[in-house]
């Protein structure tokens, strides 16, 4: 009588500590119980998305959630002390995989302790670090430690293969499955075409962001109306931001609707003329509901001081990196005066030659970021069952 092989469950081990990578980690998890059902185990750190999914945190992520020069730096003994407490969990756990996902100050940390402790452990990094903006010397270091990025950039693979970084492949940004609720039906189509138009704000979701950003919004809103601009201003900010933006926004002499909820901000981007944003995803969240815009970038001495010697491409937009053409005007730092920017919104707002270049390049956005059809994260389950059966294309 034949004796039946009972395989054991892989186990996987998975580490988010934003909201964005929760988001991303609860996805793959999914698509992992999908295609493994109750062959999988699933542990790790992450938020409460992931936490529905099934696992338990090793602890709350709520306060490591670190993004600046000068936050790493003061959070800096308690993140050391959260990053041996996550290496050692790994280790202890000893999964078939560990998936890190985005913060890179925190998991790729974690990431090198594991490596050290027991290079047994395939590491996959789920969002690469911005090694073709700046630091491009960290993708030869990451090949030491991970064995392979899941980038959610279509430019990202080639990056990594010339600054001889790990085995990296494009799987999509999670954007873009989100195009139905960015992109407007045929009235909201029409909206955007008529007066008077209604210009999104975007001034960051950070307090320190609102507290850079906020005093030039509200001037530059002024200097459009003294220009004989009208425009209908909205600002979708958070919950949690909401005391800080009304009480910036109580000094303008324009006062924008403020709005906090998801489907109130998609809404405002399926009914702008244009947009004012801050630097960052947004950008590309912008061009893909196909809004011309203004991009601005006013950060803290220290932060300015340190990017104006080691960032290294051509442009801090996100949506004109993925484009591969600048067609978004940015400014930084002092450029950021409210005649500059309200010029510019001018070119913008209007039937302009820079406002059809834009619209014109956003439109090539699903060529560039095409999954094949695919969701991101059915992509990025592809990679990481095939190193769970050890192949060579993917290590």
């Amino acid at each position: 009588m034949t004796q039946k092989v009972m395989r054991r469950p892989r186990k996987i081990f998975l580490i988010a500590t934003e909201p964005s990578g929760d988001h991303l980690g609860a996805a793959l998890m999914k698509e992992l119980r999908h295609r493994f059902g109750n062959e999988v185990e699933l542990a790790g750190i992450g938020g409460r998305e992931m936490e529905e999914q099934g696992i338990t945190s090793l602890f709350p992520i709520g306060d490591l959630a670190i993004v600046g020069f000068a936050a790493v730096a003061r959070q800096l003994p308690m993140l050391l002390r959260r990053i041996s407490e996550a290496a050692s969990a790994v280790v202890r756990a000893k999964p078939d995989i560990l998936v890190i996902i985005d913060s890179p100050d925190f998991t790729h940390r974690v990431a090198r302790k594991v490596r050290k402790a027991d290079p047994s452990i395939p590491i996959v990094d789920y969002v690469s670090p911005t090694v073709w903006a700046w630091r491009p010397g960290r993708a030869r270091t990451m090949a030491g430690y991970v064995d392979h990025v899941l980038a959610v950039l279509p430019f990202e693979p080639d990056e990594h293969r010339k600054l001889g970084g790990p085995a990296c492949t494009y799987i999509g940004h999670p954007l873009i499955e989100r195009l139905d609720t960015l992109r407007p039906n045929a009235q909201e189509a029409q909206r955007r075409e008529t007066p008077p138009p209604i210009l999104v704000l975007l001034p960051g979701s950070r307090r320190g962001e609102i507290r850079h950003h906020m005093p030039v919004f509200g001037e530059t809103l002024a200097a459009l109306r003294e220009q004989g601009v009208t425009v209908e201003a909205v600002l979708p900010t958070l919950p949690h931001l909401l005391d800080a933006v009304n009480e910036a926004a109580a000094q303008w002499t324009v006062r924008p609707r403020i709005v906090t909820t998801e489907a109130e901000k998609q809404a405002a981007f399926r009914n702008a003329r244009a947009a004012f944003a801050k630097s960052g995803t947004v950008t590309l969240e912008l061009a893909l509901a196909g809004v011309p815009m203004v991009t601005l970038y006013r950060g803290g001495a220290v932060e300015a001081w340190i990017a104006r010697r080691v960032v290294r491409v051509s442009s801090i937009i996100l949506a004109n990196l993925v484009i591969g053409e600048n067609v978004i005007p940015e400014f930084h730092q002092e450029e950021c005066t409210a005649q500059n920017l309200s010029s510019a919104l001018q070119n913008v707002l209007s039937d302009t030659p820079q406002r059809k270049r834009q619209i014109e390049a956003f439109a090539k956005l699903d060529r560039i970021m095409d999954t094949g059809g695919r969701s991101p994260s059915e992509r990025a389950a592809d990679v990481v069952i095939a190193m769970l059966d050890d192949d060579k294309i993917y290590r």
